[in-house]
């Protein structure tokens, strides 16, 4: 070989993480060490080092009177992948330092440490992508349900097992399962409990013609709080059809929709509360290649589980676009409507109250040497919530710095 350089949970439960932890361990180090061995083994490691400024004159999208919030990240992150004819593995160990002062003062530290492994056969492909996370629940719950949390930490496991086999050169079946585990810091304080995520799915995939493909898919999601006070479980068998048509060789399109089948347990003191309903959940979206840029449009309806003890019905809609204004500079916006609402009673037997969220945010990204880039980011934040008198608005400005040493490549 040789370098170089190119450019609060019961203790069954607990025992159970431990398990999974031990597991995603095991798979990394099955397939760091498979690639190893292998005599057309391929490695890179992607190094980096992160500064970051940051401003918001309403962090935490209050209609109440508050100060302005300023503070700085420190993110180092480490990409790594390895390659042979059938396998690939790629991962990443990225961390942010956070420290905020003024109007909301605290410190933080996120840390991200996600893994993919696919191996490739002639007629199966087995796939894996799952990792840790910790992060805060301010910026996760918001990209994830459009719903405002306060800060505090939030550390989440995740594995989803696939497998795909094709049966003929158009007919694919294919197979999943998903185990989230997420655990939240001195949550109750804020209205979080714990919760786990247990699910499946299988189905068919047929390439209908070259530019068409047709996928039916049956799921089950089971979902159920844990440490709480009062326990909440939900089970929601589903089915989904999707379709992808290829318009032209820049422009593709996707649809699906599908019913979910929920059905809710809610531990009262007089005895449980059950209740099932029966949402539909669709949606759609439209990508475009440019030749010096991209442009994505999608809406959707999902139920989304939640730290608050219940399922999140969340309709969205998003745009996003990059174009490469010169061969050092990059402009990228993404915006994002959100509308959301509680599926079912929180675990305490109350509803969430339906609120509206818009996040558009502008970037400028000027790569001004070989190892080095500058990125510009602006956010505009409005947030509704039905049964408060005034509309919430935030405007950041963030100024981050990042160093790229030169890439480290092993090959045997």
């Amino acid at each position: 070989m040789h370098w170089r350089r190119v450019g609060q949970d019961c203790g069954g439960f607990q025992i159970f993480r431990r398990g999974l932890t031990r597991g995603i361990l095991w798979i990394c180090l099955v397939g760091i060490g498979m690639v190893s061995q292998s005599h057309a083994a391929e490695w890179s490691i992607v190094p980096s080092l992160g500064v970051k400024g940051v401003y918001n004159d309403n962090l935490l999208l209050t209609p109440l009177p508050h100060d302005a919030t300023y503070g700085y990240w420190i993110s180092p992150a480490a990409e790594f992948a390895g390659k042979t004819e059938r396998l690939e593995v790629s991962g990443k160990v990225a961390a942010d330092f956070v420290s905020y002062y003024g109007g909301e003062e605290t410190n933080f530290t996120n840390i991200f440490l996600p893994l993919s492994v696919r191996y490739k056969t002639e007629k199966d492909l087995l796939g894996f992508t799952g990792g840790f996370t910790r992060d805060n629940t301010l910026m996760s719950e918001l990209l994830t349900t459009g719903i405002v949390v306060r800060f505090t930490q939030r550390n989440q496991w995740n594995a989803n097992p696939t497998w795909t086999h094709r049966l003929t050169e158009k007919l694919s079946v294919q197979s999943s399962v998903q185990f989230t585990d997420t655990t939240y810091e001195d949550g109750r304080r804020l209205g979080l409990v714990n919760y786990q995520l247990l699910g499946g799915s299988g189905g068919l995939l047929y390439q209908l013609t070259e530019q068409d493909q047709v996928q039916i898919t049956g799921n089950y999601t089971s979902f159920y709080t844990t440490a709480a006070s009062s326990d909440f479980r939900a089970s929601i068998p589903g089915l989904m059809l999707t379709v992808a048509h290829v318009f032209t060789e820049s422009l593709t399109g996707t649809a699906f929709g599908g019913p979910r089948f929920i059905s809710t347990t809610n531990q009262a003191p007089g005895g449980d509360i059950k209740a099932h309903e029966t949402i539909w959940i669709y949606g759609a979206s439209l990508a475009k290649q440019f030749e010096s840029g991209s442009l994505q449009l999608s809406a959707s309806r999902d139920i989304i589980p939640s730290g608050f003890g219940l399922l999140i019905q969340t309709d969205r809609v998003s745009l996003s676009g990059s174009y490469k204004i010169s061969e050092t500079i990059t402009g990228s916006l993404d915006a994002n409507g959100y509308i959301t609402s509680g599926a079912t009673h929180t675990i305490s037997g109350g509803t969430l109250a339906e609120q509206r969220y818009v996040g558009i945010s502008p970037k400028l990204a000027w790569k001004f040497l070989e190892w080095w880039k500058l990125e510009a980011f602006y956010t505009y934040g409005r947030r509704d919530v039905d049964g408060f008198a005034t509309t919430a608005t935030s405007n950041a400005a963030m100024l981050m710095l990042t160093y790229y040493p030169p890439k480290l490549a092993l090959s045997n």
